[in-house]
């Protein structure tokens, strides 16, 4: 009778074990994060990433009740924040936000010390934006056009955000497509180019409606042409490059999102797509986004994989065209 009850309460205790492993795991789950998050934006403060960056994390904050702390390490053209980001412990409590410099760099480079596709898990984009090729309010010209006369033959300037960014491939495409020979000045964040082209120390730069706006909008800075499709509802006098006759490539639209290290636990990076998804849907943010001209456009993980795959292959496919290289 004694055995039989002792092979009795074994059965009962194996029965219980998957349910306790169950709980357990879920009691884990539970207490994510339960420490600060830190969020790696791998460009200098104060540029459009940085200001992305910390506009939707402080909601987050508020809804996973833990703070997030944005860490600016820049470098080597977004690639260091980006690959201490993939070294990172897949744990939940280090995340990357930036923009498609990710697959950028890498490509222009010819060098990458980690794999956008592989060493990151996508939590979700925010969206995309256009940048707008802008002029120092001292040089010659109203129109692209006239910008280009007035610059063929002398040595003039443009300047990035950033090497192998999208300002400075498209800043040198201009300049070959329209025959300049511009000379490239290349920085470590938007705001140090910013500073470089009011002051007249540069002629010309593509630069983003987050940080350049009032300068457009008060005349400092001279707006010529935008990428993509569509005029800004901001600068609805400006046309577009591929309005103006120049090339498709000059659609290009990137992307601006939130990745994890690769291996993050699946119930975590859908904790913090909801709580990400939920900070784009406040009024305050929609708002700040609309009056920087940025398109909302929210893709979750499983969309993101997929637009990280595609801007990683159509740059690099306008990188082989053209020949652009930073080496």
């Amino acid at each position: 009778m004694q055995r039989r009850t002792l092979l009795g309460v074994a059965a009962a205790a194996a029965c219980a074990l998957p349910g306790l492993a169950h709980a357990a795991a879920g009691a884990a789950r539970a207490a994510y994060p339960d420490k600060p998050i830190r969020v790696v934006v791998p460009f200098p403060p104060g540029g459009a990433t940085d200001t992305w960056c910390r506009l939707v994390t402080a909601p987050m904050a508020e809804a996973l009740g833990q703070p997030f702390v944005v860490d600016c390490r820049s470098g080597a053209a977004s690639m260091i924040g980006s690959e201490a980001v993939a070294r990172a412990a897949p744990d939940g409590h280090t995340l990357l936000f930036t923009i498609s410099s990710l697959v950028q760099s890498p490509v222009v480079f010819r060098r990458a010390p980690y794999d956008a596709e592989k060493d990151f898990a996508p939590i979700g984009q925010l969206g995309t934006t256009s940048l707008v090729l802008a002029c120092n309010k001292d040089v010659p010209g109203r129109t692209l056009a006239e910008f280009v006369a007035a610059a063929k033959g002398r040595n003039y300037s443009f300047g990035s955000y950033s090497p192998a960014s999208t300002g400075h491939v498209f800043g040198q495409l201009f300049s070959d497509v329209a025959g300049l020979g511009m000379t490239h000045v290349g920085y470590r964040g938007e705001a140090p180019e910013l500073l470089d082209l009011i002051g007249g120390r540069l002629h010309c730069a593509l630069v983003s409606m987050t940080s350049a706006k009032g300068y457009l909008l008060d005349g400092t800075l001279r707006p010529l042409a935008c990428l993509g499709r569509q005029r800004l509802p901001s600068l609805p006098g400006v046309p577009t490059f591929v309005e103006l006759g120049y090339p498709e490539d000059f659609a290009w639209s990137g992307f601006v999102g939130m990745l994890a290290p690769a291996g993050t636990p699946a119930a975590i990076v859908e904790t913090l797509a909801g709580s990400f998804r939920a900070a784009t849907e406040r009024a305050e943010v929609r708002r700040t986004l609309a009056e920087q001209d940025f398109i909302l456009q929210w893709l979750g993980p499983s969309d993101m994989v997929r637009e990280v795959r595609r801007a990683r292959q159509s740059w690099a496919e306008l990188v082989e065209r053209t020949g652009i290289s930073a080496e």
